[in-house]
């Protein structure tokens, strides 16, 4: 029988890639610093309230989904105004795909008019 040679570890010889697990910073987020404010502690509790009372179910289609597939929409832009921001009044449950069609949809057509 013939007798097996044990490989070397490789992992060792590995680059990490990317930047060290940091998330990468995009020009826009340079350009729109009130982008930062959805990764505050405060923006997802009020997310995570607004989810909870609306018991996971968007506002418009009314179909019950996750909490990964639902997003914290804010009813009135608030163009960087952090007051309207976190305005818990200001924020309703909508599903991603709504919120990426229809709402954005709707959201460009009032900025041309």
């Amino acid at each position: 029988m013939v007798r097996m040679k044990q490989l070397a570890q490789r992992g060792q010889q590995l680059k990490p890639r990317g930047n060290g697990g940091a998330a990468p910073v995009r020009s826009r987020d340079r350009i729109d610093t009130w982008r930062k404010w959805y990764k505050t502690a405060e923006w997802q509790a009020i997310r995570w309230d607004v989810l909870v009372a609306a018991r996971f179910t968007c506002v418009r289609c009314k179909r019950i989904f996750e909490s990964a597939q639902l997003v914290g929409d804010h009813i009135r832009a608030h163009r960087g105004d952090r007051d309207l921001f976190f305005d818990r009044a200001n924020v309703q449950c909508m599903c991603a795909t709504c919120h990426s069609r229809d709402k954005q949809r709707e959201e460009r057509a009032s900025l041309l008019d």
